[in-house]
């Protein structure tokens, strides 16, 4: 018997592949103009998602079979939810925090991406702030739709009350919708199937993928990892290692 449930949840999130289709080819050319720019001058593609499960759009960019290599992901510890779920709330919301992360993570040129489908909490806003600030081109990958229905009072919200898709020079917009769980169950009066995690992990991909035919438009070869569980995967990536390991953090 077909689940009532994971069949609204499998449309919806069709509906909203489609959307972000439709809608952000123009702001996904600009974003991967940004990313081949940096990667043509080499430098780093910086990635961060301050906040709790953001982080895994900076896993999904960071050392992934078909992805990009040039990408200094930002984990830092307070905002894992492995270090703590209530630890990384709190932290999201303390101002100033991000800022002693970039300089942590020597944030000091190439592009830097923020990932973030609520974009509003602190620590996203003082990223792409402090980004700016060092002159560093900024990518968002958010909700307006969200942040916009967020009060102005909410105790997640950036002092300033602004939102990530209006501090960053290229917003990319997610079409998460308001609360994020989709699907609704009358029953218990909750919702259901969260989209943030694959809305913005399927905006990353593209603009990765439009990166790749733009690197290639300009007689660049795209730099791409390789599974280490094939053969020959090993062999491919050691150069990739050898020349990134003393600039990428976490490699």
């Amino acid at each position: 018997m077909e689940n009532k449930l994971s069949k609204i949840y499998h449309d919806k999130v069709k509906e909203l592949f489609a959307v972000i289709m439709e809608k952000e080819a123009d702001s996904i050319a600009r974003a991967a103009g940004l990313m081949a720019s940096a990667i043509e001058k080499d430098e780093l593609i910086h990635v961060i998602g301050p906040g709790g499960h953001s982080n895994m759009g900076t896993y999904e960019m960071f050392y992934r079979v078909g992805g990009l290599v040039p990408v200094n992901a930002i984990l830092d510890p307070g905002t894992l939810i492995s270090m703590g779920a209530r630890r990384s709330t709190i932290i999201e919301r303390t101002p100033g925090y991000g800022v002693a992360v970039l300089e942590a993570f020597n944030v000091k040129d190439g592009v830097l991406i923020i990932i973030n489908a609520y974009g509003i909490n602190a620590m996203c806003i003082d990223v792409a702030l402090e980004g700016r600030r060092r002159g560093i081109p900024t990518i968002g990958v958010t909700s307006r739709e969200f942040a916009e229905k967020v009060p102005p009072d909410h105790p997640a919200r950036h002092p300033s009350k602004q939102n990530l898709c209006d501090v960053v020079d290229v917003h990319v917009d997610c079409h998460m919708p308001f609360g994020d769980a989709v699907v609704d169950v009358k029953e218990i009066n909750r919702s259901v199937g969260p989209v943030s995690t694959l809305v913005n992990t399927f905006v990353l991909n593209l603009m990765v993928m439009e990166t790749v035919e733009m690197l290639l438009k300009r007689g660049i070869e795209p730099p791409i990892w390789v599974s280490a569980n094939v053969p020959g995967g090993d062999k491919i990536n050691k150069k990739f290692l050898e020349k990134y390991a003393g600039r990428i953090r976490l490699l």
